[in-house]
């Protein structure tokens, strides 16, 4: 039962990581970038781009903590496969809500 608190605990970590950085992202003054090692777009309104960028960040991270959930029955359950799956769906609906919905509503 340790074990399983301790893989929640970094997991949700990580979640807590993503988090921040969405709150980060929700203050900054300069663009934030999505992408990893991308320059960020020029965008027509900064403040909006950044709480709409900071408001995903925050949501993903919430979502990856709740699909870490399963770990506090045991790493060599069934349940685990929820969180591998939502995790890897969960990426690509941040990316397709960023490129569709974000993105091409602030690009210049």
């Amino acid at each position: 039962m340790a074990g399983s608190v301790f893989a929640f605990g970094i997991w949700s970590a990580c979640g807590v990581l993503l988090a921040a950085l969405g709150i980060y992202a929700f203050f900054a003054k300069k663009e934030i970038g999505f992408w990893a090692n991308a320059k960020p777009i020029a965008v027509t309104d900064v403040r909006g781009y950044n709480r709409a960028v900071g408001k995903l960040f925050i949501t993903g991270g919430v979502v990856f903590i709740l699909l870490g959930l399963p770990l506090l029955k045991g790493q060599n359950t069934a349940g685990i496969l929820l969180s591998m799956l939502g995790v890897v769906f969960g990426s690509l609906a941040m990316m397709i809500v960023y490129t569709v919905c974000i993105e091409s509503k602030y690009r210049k």
